[in-house]
């Protein structure tokens, strides 16, 4: 095995469709939605087809976290898709949350409802509905459920995967005895999340608590995990909500504890969205298209027969496809009549991870070339015993060195655009020279404070990280005792 080529700094565009991200970040990405066939757009305004290639990638997510849901002890459940008025308003922190993003269904047919029905935006109050029905003893608890469906938020501005008006997600929703059951619920879930982005989609995340100003509607407390994209914004790839007893009490689910007294229980809720496509592709996409985590990539390897038509191409280029299909690798043979360097642009810009390449001269000598899309790399690779060695690497380079180099490379961008600040002319200052980052600095835990920032220097709070750092004693904006390091950013 040799390494023959490095192209990892190559920038030459080999797909001139797709807008370079420096020249413009926002048409980088539409762009590779539209290139890639990720997404479609259709005539309901904020609302996209999920085309085949995009679909697949979102199955392979859904595969993943589904399996380590249920490994936890999580069952699926499906709630219905309509909330009547009535029960949506039974929790008041709950309904002026969402409010403004709404959809209502006022017709059935041709006559008017008695009761104006909401289109699912979460399903918190289905789920204490339900609850209130099912739970009567401490025997009944915990209850772990999850379920798959779409959402929607009558967002304003909207783009593909990031926000749009029906969206893809998982909803998880939990009932337990005790507050602290239910706070090691949302903080397991929580890492979860974390180690799915992590080892799954190769994207470096930070855990933290949201601040009071910004936890979801009706929850005590809302966990989250935050990811830098390429341009230096922020994105929330995941949030868990700990709603403590207050959704019981509006829905009156009471249980009767080993004592026999009544109780109510605590609860959680959790969930991420179809936005992870998007935050893929942000994390690791380059001018040349997707960068795909082998772990989600519909297709992990593609063969390109080289001079196909020659003798003994086509019957080798189906052999490696055999023996990496019988490993388990989603492979394809592309044995089109495309060029070769048509092929090899077209998987370049969907972001298949490895390339095998085969031809007469490989044949001769014994080899095929391996290439890495995420590093350009070009590897030959005996065909000798072909399933200890093509098979084995490829396999190798799929589940460790590929994903673990992506996240390397994710996790140094993210360090290189980390600022430490101490005042807001500092913040200001740094974003100007440096461009957007996250950005440490501390916080007095006053909300007024927190709009401060905001005002003065564009950057939000994004979490409280669970790892902190004193960089400081005093808050960046008022300059009294500061209590949290919090990270701030510019966020989609």
């Amino acid at each position: 095995m040799e390494l023959i080529s490095n192209m990892a700094k190559n920038n030459d565009k080999k797909v001139e469709a797709i807008t370079s991200m420096d020249e413009d970040f926002a048409k980088w990405y539409t762009d590779i939605c539209k290139k890639a066939e990720l997404v479609e757009y259709t005539s309901v305004k904020g609302c996209m087809v999920i085309r085949p290639y995009g679909y697949a990638i979102w199955e392979n997510m859904q595969k993943i976290l589904d399996g380590m849901f249920k490994a936890l002890g999580h069952e699926n459940v499906c709630m219905p898709m309509f909330i009547p008025e009535s029960l949506l308003n039974k929790e008041k922190d709950h309904v002026e949350g969402f409010a403004p993003e709404v959809a209502w269904v006022t017709h059935g047919g041709n006559e008017k409802l008695e009761e104006r029905l909401c289109v699912r935006p979460t399903s918190e109050t289905l789920f204490c509905e339900h609850y209130a029905n099912i739970v009567h003893s401490y025997r009944d608890l915990p209850k772990l459920y999850n379920q798959w469906v779409s959402v929607v938020r009558w967002e304003k501005t909207t783009r593909p995967f990031l926000r749009s008006r029906e969206f893809l997600w998982q909803e998880g929703h939990t009932i337990h005895a005790t507050a602290e059951e239910a706070v090691e619920e949302t903080e397991r879930m929580l890492n979860c999340y974390a180690e799915f982005c992590e080892k799954s989609l190769a994207m470096p995340v930070v855990k933290g608590k949201k601040t009071e100003s910004d936890k979801f509607a009706g929850a005590v407390s809302t966990y989250a995990i935050e990811a830098l994209m390429h341009d230096g914004k922020a994105l929330q790839a995941g949030t868990s909500h700990y709603f403590g007893d207050g959704f019981a009490k509006a829905f009156g689910i009471q249980f009767a504890g080993k004592d026999n007294k009544l109780a109510y229980p605590h609860q959680t809720s959790w969930g991420v969205t179809t936005r992870l496509i998007g935050a893929v592709i942000m994390t690791h996409g380059d001018d040349n298209g997707l960068v795909l985590p082998p772990a989600v990539a519909p297709i992990q390897a593609v063969i390109v027969p080289i001079a196909q038509f020659k003798e003994g191409v086509l019957e080798k280029a189906n052999e490696i496809y055999e023996k990496l299909k019988a490993l388990g690798i989603r492979v394809k043979l592309d044995d089109s009549d495309n060029s070769p360097g048509w092929k090899f642009a077209e998987y370049e810009m969907r972001g298949v991870p490895v390339r095998i390449e085969i031809g007469p001269k490989d044949i001769e000598n014994g080899h095929c070339i391996v290439a890495m899309r995420y590093s350009g790399e070009k590897l030959t690779v005996s065909l000798d015993n072909m399933l200890e060695t093509l098979g084995n690497k490829v396999k190798d380079l799929l589940d460790n060195e590929i994903p673990q180099g992506m996240f390397r490379k994710a996790l140094e961008n993210r360090t290189n655009r980390t600022y430490v600040c101490k005042t807001t002319d500092e913040i200001s200052k740094v974003l100007e020279e440096k461009g957007d980052g996250f950005v440490e600095a501390m916080w007095c835990g006053d909300e007024a404070c927190e709009d401060k920032v905001k005002e003065l220097t564009g950057v939000g709070s994004r979490c409280i990280p669970f790892e902190q750092h004193q960089h400081s004693d005093k808050c960046v904006c008022c300059g009294k005792p500061a209590k949290y390091m919090v990270m701030w950013g510019k966020a989609y």
